[in-house]
């Protein structure tokens, strides 16, 4: 059932209708529609490109475009036209309060309609998803692969039970056993929103595996995304933290469809990531036409951290299959 405040969304989109979703600098606010009402999520282009326009899934699910902001350093001088973009319920989007919404399928209508609003088609458009948003690119391939030219799942295993035996296997020894204890007590008690649990887990998981910075040398652009990481669809689907997954993705496993990907795609894997880098290197040999970039300086943000080869492999992968034309 709606909430108020959901119902309330929706009036305004209505009231609201007529205006043209294009706005100054690139920006276009695009009606999506659901079962639930039409809503409104932000994208961002940048450049000029026919032949390369590569769209950025961000993760979460509830984080924002901001984290991809490195891509402003790189990309528009390797030629890429590329679009951020904001899911919704993230913070440039709308966020209605609707648990209906947060779904696998509805996110992936989402993004076609993305690409419908924004004119990319299988001669230029390219797809990136990062984390969840490697789950979403995915999805939305074995769903839509006919409308791309070429795909990148970045930091993303293709199995969330593997997920999660990654992390019990590996990450989780690796922490002090009384600081994961403290960390489990919070999360049996639901206790989120405690500094404490979000303190714990910066200290001993995330500046080793998530972005390995010092914490208080964290970019701006990541600071940014963590202020405005919207829980109330993060919590739900992913679960409390980046610590293995809980949420309604927690069954979550395309590992045996991953034959069925016949456009171009390369998986990005990174040394110090929670998601393991041999898995995405696997993902790469399953699909019919794969190659693998790895990361091994990097974490779960190697956009960050293992930044040159990132980017490098990237622009590689996305001259390479351009130039098959």
């Amino acid at each position: 059932m709606r909430s108020d405040s959901a119902v309330r969304t929706v009036t305004t989109y209505l009231d609201n209708s007529a205006r043209d979703d294009r706005l100054s600098g690139g920006v276009r606010r695009i009606p999506v529609t659901t079962p639930y009402g039409t809503f409104r999520v932000w994208t961002r282009r940048f450049g000029n490109n026919p032949r390369i326009k590569l769209l950025l899934l961000h993760g979460g699910p509830g984080c924002t475009h901001e984290y991809f902001e490195p891509c402003d350093s790189y990309l528009p001088e390797a030629g890429v036209e590329f679009y951020y973009y904001d899911q919704l319920g993230s913070y440039y989007a709308d966020q209605p309060d609707i648990p209906e919404l947060w779904e696998i399928p509805r996110f992936v209508d989402e993004v076609e309609q993305v690409r419908v609003a924004l004119g990319l088609e299988a001669s230029n458009f390219f797809l990136l998803g990062h984390s969840w948003g490697g789950i979403l690119a995915l999805e939305y391939a074995l769903r839509y692969q006919r409308h791309l030219k070429g795909l990148i799942i970045s930091n993303m295993m293709a199995s969330i039970p593997a997920y999660n035996e990654y992390a019990e296997r590996v990450l989780m020894p690796t922490i002090d056993p009384a600081v994961l204890a403290q960390i489990r007590a919070l999360e049996a008690a639901k206790d989120y929103q405690n500094p404490r649990y979000m303190e714990l887990l910066m200290r001993h998981h995330y500046v080793h595996h998530i972005l390995r910075v010092p914490l208080d040398a964290w970019p701006d652009s990541v600071e940014r995304t963590f202020k405005h990481l919207n829980q109330r669809v993060y919590v739900p689907m992913q679960g409390p933290s980046e610590l293995g997954a809980s949420g309604k993705l927690a069954s979550w496993d395309r590992t045996a469809d991953l034959g069925r990907i016949a456009v171009p795609t390369m998986t990005i894997g990174a040394g110090h990531d929670t998601m393991d880098p041999a898995h995405m290197k696997r993902m790469a040999g399953a699909v019919q036409d794969g190659r693998y970039l790895d990361c091994p300086d990097g974490s779960h943000m190697a956009m960050f951290d293992d930044q040159q080869r990132y980017f490098a492999g990237l622009i590689e992968f996305l001259r390479d299959i351009d130039r098959r034309r």
